[in-house]
């Protein structure tokens, strides 16, 4: 299942904009990254699938 910016950020509970500064390069907070990767439906040790630090 593919999900939008704006759909990944309503179900992380964070703002688009945040996606967008992260697909950026930007850092961001552990909370955030717990965040996303949960709305993916992964588990935090599969943390790598999304974030590569």
């Amino acid at each position: 299942m593919l999900l939008s910016k704006s759909e990944l950020a309503r179900k992380a509970g964070i703002s688009p904009l945040t996606i967008d500064r992260i697909e950026r390069g930007y850092p961001c907070r552990v909370d955030t990254k717990r965040k996303i990767i949960q709305a993916l439906g992964l588990k935090l040790t599969e943390k790598g699938k999304v974030f590569t630090d």
